[in-house]
């Protein structure tokens, strides 16, 4: 799934392309939508809002898109070919007579005035990525619910936005933290909190996503995607299991000796053994 770093790069290079110019075709392509014509209206500008994409127009309207699992926006110069994907899956079009930006596969397209966004986004917590970002308003929700897994507390967009699976895999590795560890047991929450926006911040600006801090293809993440391999901190295997929320789980890694529960509530969470219900040991 893409994360809220990839929506922040995705709207700042369709800002740069879209605001302040006339577009001279929009089309929407889903059933709702269908039949909007967006051709003749100015963008003022593209922002992003944790994992959703607002673009603003300056009749006071707001077009609202999420990449969800797939989606994407990609940019071409006005005349270069399409390469996003087939033509069946392009949702959106808008055009300038510069540039064509083109979204695939996006969901939850909709059009509202804009001084109503805040019904589409206004449930969300303070953006990881944004100008209203408040250390404090995150923490305060994450301890809302103590007892909340934290792997799946940071995830939910409600307590701060733009957090995705890596980012949350990547994170809790780094700060010594296992994904079932209850909010109310994790030691330093602040500090949690703030190495996941940090990589984030270090990767807004470039599609990359690295946590390592090299680039090389195998070498990019510490635990994520790394399922059987060595821990590369003390070599033990990196785990794989899925938490969550029955048919919302995610996937997630990590090393059980590098990240030990330090909580008795789960016992066989601690090591990953074979039979605990969200944890699946490497083979």
């Amino acid at each position: 799934m893409p994360e809220g770093d990839t929506v922040w790069l995705a709207a700042n290079r369709m800002n740069t392309a879209l605001a302040g110019a006339t577009l001279t075709k929009g089309e929407l392509r889903v059933p709702q939508l269908a039949t909007v014509d967006l051709a003749g209206a100015t963008v003022t500008e593209v922002v992003p809002r944790g994992k959703h994409m607002l673009t603003r127009f300056a009749d006071g309207r707001t077009l609202r898109t999420h990449y969800r699992m797939d989606g994407s926006w990609h940019i071409y110069r006005h005349g270069a070919p399409w390469k996003g994907g087939p033509a069946h899956s392009i949702r959106a079009i808008l055009s300038t007579g510069e540039w064509d930006c083109v979204g695939y596969r996006l969901h939850d397209m909709t059009i509202v005035p804009t001084s109503a966004e805040a019904d589409l986004v206004g449930h969300l917590g303070p953006d990881v990525l944004g100008p209203d970002w408040d250390l404090d308003d995150a923490l305060r929700r994450l301890r809302s619910h103590p007892d909340e897994q934290i792997g799946v507390a940071i995830l939910d967009q409600r307590n701060l936005a733009g957090i995705g699976n890596l980012y949350k895999v990547e994170t809790l590795f780094m700060t010594r933290t296992h994904p079932w560890t209850r909010v109310a047991d994790v030691p330093d929450l602040p500090g949690l909190v703030t190495r996941a926006r940090t990589l984030m911040q270090a990767n807004r600006d470039h599609p990359e996503q690295s946590t390592t801090g090299s680039m090389r293809r195998g070498e990019d993440h510490w635990v994520f995607g790394r399922r059987g391999r060595p821990c590369r901190r003390c070599r033990t295997t990196i785990l794989l299991g899925d938490q969550g929320p029955d048919t919302q789980e995610r996937v997630t890694y990590w090393c059980p000796q590098c990240q030990a529960a330090r909580s008795p509530i789960d016992p066989l969470a601690r090591t990953g053994e074979p039979g605990h219900p969200a944890s699946i040991a490497a083979t």
